[in-house]
């Protein structure tokens, strides 16, 4: 599967994505775009099939139904690789069943 992080979450997720094709936004040199401009850009694109990303607030804010790729948002404490490297096996659990124009959320905030 190919497979965007977007740019709020730690590099170093590419590497715990086992099995995946998984690019960053900074590699895609899509850094700063705003979020309409970036789901549009990836859908233009045609290199991905998820994008991953720590914005909840996403789906209230743009339209999801059309989009050409899946959505999969982390819940975490914060976007360090500390909080949000415990959540990839359930990512990667999720990806075979992630459907493209529609959202999944991972994880929750928990209290430490």
């Amino acid at each position: 599967m190919r497979i965007l992080l977007d740019e709020c979450l730690p590099a170093r997720l590419r590497g715990e994505i086992i099995g995946h094709d998984v690019r960053t936004v900074r590699q895609m040199k899509w850094l700063g775009a705003k979020n309409g401009r970036l789901l549009k850009l990836i859908s233009d694109s045609g290199e991905f099939d998820v994008f991953l990303t720590m914005d909840k607030n996403l789906p209230l804010q743009q339209e999801i139904a059309g989009l050409s790729f899946a959505i999969i948002i982390l819940r975490a404490k914060s976007n360090r690789f500390e909080d949000t490297q415990p959540l990839i096996s359930e990512v990667i659990q999720h990806l075979p069943k992630a459907r493209r124009g529609h959202v999944t959320v991972v994880g929750s905030i928990r209290p430490r």
